[in-house]
């Protein structure tokens, strides 16, 4: 059975948006051949992310997501995601992209990870921002 929870300071995220998010989720998923067991998202402040980031990480950096894997096998989804809400606020301003839009593609960014990608090397990262991008449009179609 498939489980998708936002919990931390969350409550901007109505029962239609979680649903519609939930919706992008499950769809990104099964495309990429996953199923999605168990899929946890925090959301947080800068303070409480940069101390998970040097606490489990070693990086005394701020950062808008970190994705922890805890799934078993290949093709199950199985994970924890926290998303700093102040990252994503400043980047949406930086990048001037809505906010709810930058909240989408950081959502969408941490279950690429679980579902394989990466985005260490510019390569990786161009793949990503493809990725990104493709669920940035589906979002858009669930509207």
């Amino acid at each position: 059975m498939e489980t998708i929870q936002f919990t931390g300071k969350h409550r901007f995220l109505n029962l239609a948006d979680r649903k519609k998010i939930r919706s992008l989720l499950s769809t990104t998923a099964k495309k990429h051949s996953k199923t999605i067991q168990t899929l946890q998202y925090v959301f947080v402040s800068d303070d409480d992310l940069h101390q998970i980031n040097l606490e489990f990480l070693n990086h005394d950096t701020l950062t808008d997501i970190i994705t922890f894997d805890l799934g078993t096998t290949s093709t199950v989804v199985d994970g924890e995601i926290y998303i700093s809400l102040d990252r994503v606020r400043e980047n949406s301003s930086t990048l001037n992209t809505p906010y709810f839009e930058e909240l989408i593609r950081v959502v969408s960014h941490g279950l690429l990870h679980l579902v394989g990608f990466k985005d260490k090397t510019s390569k990786d990262a161009a793949i990503m921002r493809s990725k990104e991008e493709e669920c940035l449009s589906l979002w858009r179609s669930i509207q």
